[in-house]
């Protein structure tokens, strides 16, 4: 028999869903109104003087070549940092879930790396690449590349899509381990047992069950990979060489808070939330469908 949560007083529910109602309005809906707001206004930096102008800032940014540049850069970076720390935030929780000596020790130091801050943790990668610097700058060049993130927007590109790719591996990791030991191991037994290897094992039962891991990480990755990397690339290029590594998300603060353009910084903050609403809800129309719960 299911039990039911019943409530002496009528407005107790409403009590209790309040707080988290405030915070939601307070702190995304609130915001996400004003942006709109201020996408068709045309202000100084100083917003003394503001004028309504309907359209012209979307068209002003849509008819900037540069614009859709960043487009693809934010396309190109957002897919390699999904990528990446997918991929290798699953091969590492496999490799956490045999038994192995200290697996302890070893799945707390893959944790460790999300405690870092976004901008720390471009400012390791940046030590570790710079091209005088760095040790493995100097590996790379051991090798014949002329590595120089300074000057060269692919190697700065790929610069901060490993250092952001590295910053979330371990979120990755730590759910990857979750769902793996979800899985009942007399399953996999029974396929061993059956003379399944153990790849076609991973591909047959233990990757279908933990699609809907997958998938959420997947969302999560995206949200991060539009937003959650301002602070690795502000600490490593600040979207330079020549805006190789300029992405959405940087040029809404470049253009805003340097640039001192609050109107078209706003509705670069307007497109660039449709965009990732647009792509969430692809996600969900399209890719769960494939997902087994």
């Amino acid at each position: 028999m299911q039990k039911r949560a019943v409530f002496n007083h009528r407005f107790l529910p409403f009590a209790l869903l309040a707080p988290q109602i405030a915070v939601t309005v307070i702190f995304f809906y609130w915001p996400a109104l004003q942006a709109v707001w201020q996408s068709f206004l045309l202000q100084d930096a100083f917003g003394l003087l503001t004028s309504f102008v309907w359209f012209e800032n979307y068209i002003d940014l849509l008819s900037q070549p540069e614009y859709y540049r960043t487009i693809w850069n934010t396309i190109v970076f957002s897919t390699a940092v999904a990528l990446i720390s997918l991929s290798s935030g699953l091969l590492l929780a496999v490799m956490a879930d045999k038994p192995l000596r200290a697996a302890g020790v070893y799945r707390t130091l893959l944790i460790w790396p999300y405690a870092v801050a976004p901008a720390v943790a471009g400012v390791l990668w940046l030590f570790m690449l710079h091209p005088s610097l760095g040790m493995l700058a100097r590996g790379i060049k051991a090798l014949g590349v002329d590595w120089n993130p300074l000057l060269n927007g692919n190697h700065a590109m790929t610069m901060v899509v490993l250092a952001s790719a590295w910053k979330q591996i371990s979120y990755n990791f730590l759910f990857f381990l979750a769902g793996l030991a979800a899985i009942p191991r007399s399953i996999i037994e029974a396929a061993a047992i059956d003379g399944a290897r153990s790849t076609r094992r991973f591909w047959t039962i233990v990757f279908p069950l933990l699609s809907p891991t997958a998938f959420f990480l997947l969302v999560v990755n995206i949200v991060y990979a539009f937003f959650d990397t301002f602070g690795v690339i502000d600490a490593m290029t600040q979207g330079g060489p020549a805006r190789a590594t300029e992405t959405l998300v940087y040029k809404v603060y470049a253009d805003g808070r340097l640039g001192g353009d609050l109107g078209g910084s706003a509705a670069q903050s307007v497109i660039l939330m449709m965009i990732v609403i647009g792509l969430t809800s692809i996600q969900f129309r399209y890719i769960e469908r494939k997902v087994n719960y």
